[in-house]
């Protein structure tokens, strides 16, 4: 049987508003399995976002991780220390975040940003860590890889940044990799060039990934199982093919009409 390699238990993250407590993720639970596609989809504000970055302890107040387990490979990442958590984030467990244009500085290239993320997991100097970067611009198919190396982001369209952010994202090997909605942000054809290239990444990398959005038809192609949020909580879980053809929760149904309205 497939391990899981990350366990999320009793999950409560809290928001200590001026106007009352916020429970924006409130008692959730789920695994993923080594290799395994997972999916958490629900509309925005559902706690999704939330989710990911409580597993990898980056919320700030007011808000604060209450209660719960987060088990990665048997080790509770709540209650490690920070230094050591650090050596996990960006290498062990990464992270594409779901704006790119706001996910790189802008006042650095893109190279120098993916081989600050190489030198501060890896044993490596200069030289070969802009090797690496090379290496892994060109897996991700961005074109002229050398030439975006020494861009600035802003000098990238928003396909090439998103692609760049995968790069940076897989560079260090990582055993988990979160998406959190990586094609919001790119009109339709870029998408589709995006779930091209992470059908490509889930097909040769060794690799588990948390796969976040509001899109229903984006998680029918990509995962696994899904997870079905609704106000912090997650209500309905499953396969994905037994989830979208019989939802038993009257939300998931909602979500699952308010898509084919669209069609």
């Amino acid at each position: 049987m497939t391990e899981n390699i990350l366990e999320v238990k009793n999950l409560k993250t809290y928001f200590y508003a001026p106007d009352g407590l916020i429970k924006a993720v409130d008692g959730v639970g789920f695994n993923i399995k080594e290799k395994e596609v997972f999916g958490l989809v629900g509309e925005s504000g559902s706690g999704k976002t939330l989710t990911a970055l409580s597993i990898l302890k980056l919320i700030n107040p007011p808000g604060k991780i209450v209660e719960g387990e987060i088990l990665f490979n048997g080790i509770d990442l709540l209650h490690m220390y920070e230094e050591d958590l650090r050596g996990i984030r960006g290498s062990r467990i990464s992270i594409v975040f779901q704006e790119p244009s706001t996910a790189f500085n802008p006042v650095f290239t893109i190279g120098y940003q993916i081989m600050e993320a190489i030198v501060a997991h890896q044993k490596l100097d200069t030289r070969k860590a802009r090797e690496l970067s090379l290496e892994y611009l060109n897996r991700v198919h961005i074109p002229e890889p050398k030439k975006v190396f020494y861009d600035y982001p802003h000098q990238l369209s928003g396909g090439t940044k998103q692609r760049a952010l995968i790069a940076m994202a897989l560079v260090n090997l990582p055993e988990i990799v979160i998406l959190d909605e990586p094609t919001t942000a790119l009109d339709v054809t870029i998408q589709a060039q995006i779930l091209d290239l992470l059908d490509e990444i889930i097909e040769k990398e060794n690799v588990s990934i948390l796969f976040i959005s509001h899109d229903v038809g984006i998680i029918a192609r990509m995962c696994d199982r899904v997870g079905v949020m609704y106000k912090g909580r997650l209500i309905e879980m499953g396969e994905t093919a037994e989830i979208l053809n019989n939802p038993k929760k009257s939300y998931t149904i909602s979500l699952l009409e308010s898509v084919k309205a669209l069609l």
